[in-house]
Order: structure tokens, then C-alpha cells, then sequence
């Protein structure tokens, strides 16, 4: 074999991250490159030995049709997933899709996707399922008899409003299930989107039966644009909260995640600016880092911020007990330790000050009360599909 078309297989340690060799931050993507999933054994990788050219003179425009996103229509079997985790306020969270096209380098839901033996990197954020038959399965659910209504939190995994559902509207349609039953559901999103549903969204939360979260991590348009590369800006997630409001819509700001030295200077003035857009609430995650998020993550922090990324990580160290990530419940989402406490105390001196420190009030607040899923039984369309429930 000449040395031109050698190719070398590295076989990892259990404990090893696999990961490919970084290239080159892509424009509108979050992720280098494609990690292999942790259910590989084996990653098989290109090297430069000299002998072939650049990585770096490969065609723009080839590079740019592999990463086209695709979305793929799927049938899903169940769609509420069900929880016991103590340090979440909601059991019971709906996923319209799976990957998202938003493409956060921070997203804790890209391990997700190796469920799908797909890379929790690139193929993320450029391969992603539709659950088309959403609404039909929770309406389907809803009917069951012995059905406990408690409020629904829409678009925890991934987002909810990414760019496909302007195309699939799956989230419009399972909203109006929810709505006509009259519901209580929690939405989160980092998209501007959601004021497409102001009108079902105000109704429900009249009768306090729904809230809203916005994401939103910095105020800085630069660093958003390399952090979560296809989410709303900034400026206008802050103007979606103020719309959000003014509907009167409970709205919480969800500051997460908060990344040392890059977007942790950022705190207080993301807090102010959302408390003057309208939010009732905050809420703050530091930044978790989970199986194949922290390859990943680190790959991206050597590529945008090499100066720092020492730093960033001892930092992010000094909050987990020395390891890249604990998963304990007690410490996952505010971490431990003397700089995790100093986060802890500039975000609540600075949400007190504005008035928005509570974050699970609303959501504790949501009203499952008058819950009519009968209303729903004139929803369906074919009475023969909806099989025994429809004599219920």
C-alpha cells in the first residue's frame, strides 16, 4: 500500500474520547467535526502525512452540500417522556423533534443522538427526526382513561422552534391539543418563533395554564454566533420576552449555560436586560458537560478560544470536585465549591435586585384544573384510528 492512500485506525480505550481530528470551524455550525458515538469501539480517521493536500483546499462548496440539513419524517411509538430527576421542576417533558438545527456547542442533548448510532457532533445538528405523529399520539394519550393531567414541558431535550418547524409545525399542533383540552404546558426555547403562538399560548396562560422559558446565555451577537450558531440573537430574544410578557404570558429567562470566562462575565447584564424586557423569572445552569458533550466542547474551545481554554477548563474543574463532569443530582446544575457558590451569589443578588429571582414559581403555579380531554374526541379526524378511545 503506498503511503498516498494510507489510512489509520486507532483503536480507543473504553475511557478514551473518541474524537476526529479537529479541522476548522464551519460557518453556521457549532460542532468541528463528527465525534464517534460512544457505542463505537473502533474510529477511523484520516491523517496528513504529506503525501496528499491540504484538509484545508478541499472545495468550499463540497464541504457545504455535506453539511445541507436533512430532516427526516418518523412515526414515533410513544411521545411524553416521564422523569423522577429531584432537581427538575417538570416530570413529564414532549419532544417534537430529535437533533437540533440550532447547533450549541453546549447542548446537553447531543449525547442523545448516538441512541441513533449517529455522532453526537455534526450529525446532530444536520441529520434530525420529525415526530409527525405527535399531536396524534398525545391526543390519543390524553383520552386514555385514569389520564393525570400535570403540566407538559415542551422542547426540554431540543428545541421546539428550530428553523424545521416552520416547515412541519408539529409544535403548532400538539399546542392545539393542549390548548383544547385546556392543558397546562411549559414551553422552552431559544427562538423567536414562539410568538407564532402568542394566541394559543395568552389563552392558556389566562386560566394559568401556561409559561414560558427563553434561553438566552449572552448579549454578546459576536460570541452567539460561534456558540449557538443558527439560534435568534441576542437583541431578539430579548424582544420575544418582551412580547411574551405583554401577552401575558409568564416568562422565566433561563441562563444556561454559564461558561467560565466566556460567557460567565456576561451574568449580571443578561439578567438586567431580561428583567427589562419583562421576565418574571431567572433560572441559571452552569455548564455541564456529559459523556461525549465534553470532547466536543473542548474541541470547540481549542479552535474558538485557545488562549483561554486551559483556563475555561480548570475553572469548570474547580466546580466539579477536579473531574470534567459530575452527574449527581445534588451538584449537576450549579456545580460545587468556592467559584460555583460565587456564581450562585451574583446571580441571586443581581435577579433579587430586579425582582426575578424566583424561577420555579410559575411552573409550580400552573393549574391542571378543568382538564377537558374530552374536547378533544371532535379532534379526530378518523374515529376508526383512534380505536377504543373514541367510546370513552
Amino acid at each position: 500500500m503506498s503511503r498516498k492512500n494510507r489510512t489509520f485506525i486507532r483503536i480507543a480505550e473504553p475511557a478514551e474520547p473518541l474524537v476526529q481530528v479537529a479541522l476548522h470551524a464551519q460557518k453556521g455550525r457549532g460542532a468541528i467535526g463528527n465525534i464517534a458515538h460512544r457505542f463505537h469501539q473502533q474510529q477511523r480517521s484520516a491523517e496528513d502525512d504529506g503525501w496528499q493536500c491540504p484538509l484545508s483546499d478541499i472545495d468550499s462548496k463540497d464541504s457545504e452540500r455535506s453539511l445541507k440539513t436533512q430532516v427526516q419524517a418518523v412515526q414515533a411509538k410513544t411521545i411524553l417522556s416521564r422523569n423522577q430527576s429531584p432537581d427538575l421542576p417538570f416530570s413529564v417533558s414532549l419532544n417534537p423533534y430529535q437533533g437540533c438545527e440550532h447547533g450549541c456547542i453546549y447542548c446537553y442533548a447531543r449525547p442523545s443522538h448516538s441512541y441513533l448510532e449517529l455522532s453526537p457532533g455534526l450529525d446532530f445538528e444536520t441529520r434530525l427526526f420529525a415526530k409527525t405523529n405527535a399531536a396524534e399520539l398525545l391526543t390519543k394519550t390524553l383520552l386514555k382513561p385514569g389520564y393525570q393531567p400535570e403540566p407538559i414541558a415542551v422542547g426540554v431535550n431540543t428545541d421546539a422552534y428550530q428553523p424545521c418547524e416552520r416547515e412541519f409545525g408539529i409544535t403548532r399542533q400538539v399546542l392545539e391539543v393542549l390548548h383544547r383540552s385546556r392543558h397546562p404546558v411549559a414551553m422552552i426555547t431559544k427562538s423567536s418563533l414562539i410568538e407564532r403562538d402568542i394566541d394559543l399560548l395568552a389563552d392558556l396562560a389566562a386560566q394559568q395554564k401556561a409559561t414560558a422559558a427563553i434561553t438566552l446565555t449572552t448579549l454578546d451577537a459576536d460570541l452567539a454566533r460561534i456558540l449557538e450558531p443558527r439560534a435568534t440573537t441576542p437583541a431578539r430574544r430579548l424582544r420575544t420576552i418582551r412580547a411574551l410578557s405583554d401577552a401575558g404570558i409568564p416568562v422565566c429567562v433561563s441562563i444556561a449555560p454559564v461558561i467560565p470566562f466566556i460567557t460567565e462575565p456576561d451574568l449580571v447584564k443578561v439578567i438586567e436586560a431580561a428583567a427589562d424586557a419583562g421576565a418574571h423569572s431567572a433560572g441559571y445552569i452552569v455548564l455541564r458537560l456529559p459523556q461525549e458533550l465534553n470532547p466536543l466542547f473542548q474541541e470547540w474551545l481549542q479552535t474558538h478560544f485557545p488562549e483561554r481554554a486551559a483556563r475555561v477548563m480548570n475553572r469548570v474543574r474547580d466546580m466539579r470536585g477536579g473531574a470534567d463532569y459530575v452527574a449527581d443530582f445534588a451538584q449537576r446544575m450549579k456545580g460545587t465549591g468556592i467559584w460555583a457558590d460565587l456564581i450562585r451569589q451574583r446571580f441571586e443578588k443581581a435577579a433579587a435586585r430586579c425582582g426575578i429571582n424566583d424561577r420555579g414559581r410559575h411552573f409550580k403555579g400552573l393549574s391542571t384544573a378543568d382538564f377537558r380531554p374530552d374536547l378533544l374526541k371532535s379532534g379526530i379526524q378518523n374515529v376508526a384510528d383512534a380505536g377504543q378511545l373514541s367510546l370513552f
